[in-house]
């Protein structure tokens, strides 16, 4: 037994001593690679045709198994088309790493590109913009993409890429600006796009005094995990929709505390802090308020 380990050990040994640097340096890079690529799946909408791809691929290997011939010849036809379609359905995404790879900074591709200073400055600078905008009655509508990404909502509108910024934001909201009826969508804290047309709420239970603005508002809390700040044309009611919740007549302070639990790092905020926020903004479904919010 003591021989047969003795060899095992040094079987071990010998492979460990033909290891080169170049071996582990690959092995780095390609964990760097799937990481990124686990991390894309999980924050895009992509996990669910991942999940429908995988089940079609199941199908075909059984249809394999049992000589279900018919089924199997047509599965392998549409496979053969199949990267094809996959390339043409994430040419965005593609085209975007593609982009960051050739750019100047393409260490940006592996480590994270927001700042907690730039993330505060966009914090300050949007709640300064809404109070403005709310004693100004002037409707707006913010969203501030989070893990889920945006990119079909954004080309529903204008690219812009600027700093989020109090003027930015009241130009573009500016009763007689272009862009002033559809979104704005904030990405890593700039403005990505403004002008953008965003999903209505499909919920039967809201209150008819809501406006489209909020329904908009509500809409796509419901089908992504932005947080979404609305200002009331109507009344200069400054609103918040996360998950679906909409929280309501809000005060400079109370807007700020909530992008700041939200958006800002979660090691930032004291641990106490984070679930009493976040659970009274999904305690309840809003469904009153003023008349003829917009």
């Amino acid at each position: 037994m003591s021989a047969r380990l003795s060899v095992l050990m040094g079987e071990i040994v010998r492979y460990l001593m033909t290891i080169e640097v170049t071996d582990i340096l690959d092995i780095l890079l390609m964990a760097i690679v799937l990481y990124k690529l686990l991390n894309f799946v999980k924050t895009s909408r992509v996990a669910n045709l991942l999940k429908g791809v995988l089940i079609f691929l199941a199908v075909l290997w059984l249809s394999t198994i049992f000589h279900l011939n018919g089924i199997s010849y047509i599965m392998g036809r549409m496979v053969e088309w199949g990267v094809l379609a996959l390339i043409i359905l994430f040419q965005p995404e593609i085209r975007r790493v593609l982009e960051q790879v050739g750019s100047r900074r393409l260490a940006l591709f592996f480590t994270r590109t927001e700042t907690e200073s730039t993330l505060e400055r966009m914090i300050g600078q949007t709640v300064l913009a809404c109070t403005e905008m709310s004693k100004s009655r002037t409707g707006a509508l913010i969203v501030f993409e989070r893990e889920i990404l945006l990119d079909d909502m954004v080309r529903s509108g204008t690219v812009l890429n600027a700093d989020v910024s109090n003027e930015l934001l009241k130009n573009i909201f500016f009763v007689k600006a272009p862009m002033h009826d559809g979104a704005v969508i904030v990405r890593k804290g700039r403005v990505l796009g403004a002008g953008c047309m965003l999903p209505l709420s499909k919920n039967v239970n809201l209150s008819r005094d809501l406006g489209m603005r909020h329904r908009a508002g509500i809409g796509m809390s419901e089908n992504s995990d932005a947080v979404v700040v609305i200002v009331s044309e109507e009344t200069g009611s400054i609103s918040v929709a996360i998950g679906g919740m909409l929280k309501r007549h809000l005060i400079a302070e109370t807007l700020e505390n909530i992008l700041r639990n939200e958006l800002l790092p979660q090691e930032r905020e004291p641990a106490e802090r984070r679930p009493g926020l976040f659970a009274f903004l999904r305690a309840r479904k809003e469904g009153g308020g003023s008349d003829g919010e917009q």
